[in-house]
């Protein structure tokens, strides 16, 4: 994965807009939390192949992490966090946030096919 650069993580979003698309997002401490603090709290989303179409894709962010909003008609979708991108195969757009040691806290991907499941 590669750090995200603003410009050019806005144009690649951009190429999803106004079509039907699968986003899939998730965000965990998981497991990280307990481990280490029994005080502290599991916390957790999961959605994947949700089929969406959004008008608008907004990406802003401090130069650290980001935060990606994807407008659909009557909602938004966003994912805050993030700090890493890629592409997968030929049309999946793969965004991550992982915290000081590398683990993943957040995902958001988006992709004109279905992902895998």
């Amino acid at each position: 994965m590669k750090p995200i650069e603003i410009q050019k993580m806005q144009n690649l979003l951009e190429n999803y807009s106004n079509k039907d698309v699968y986003v899939h997002l998730e965000t965990t401490n998981g497991a990280y939390a307990s481990h280490f603090d029994d005080k502290a709290y599991n916390v957790g989303a999961y959605i994947r192949n949700a089929k969406v179409k959004f008008s608008q894709a907004k990406i802003v962010g401090n130069g650290k992490t980001y935060r990606v909003g994807l407008k659909m008609e009557i909602g938004w979708i966003y994912a805050e966090g993030l700090t890493d991108w890629t592409i997968h195969g030929a049309n999946q757009l793969l965004l991550a946030g992982h915290d000081r040691e590398g683990r993943l806290m957040v995902s958001l991907q988006i992709s004109e096919t279905p992902f895998r499941y």
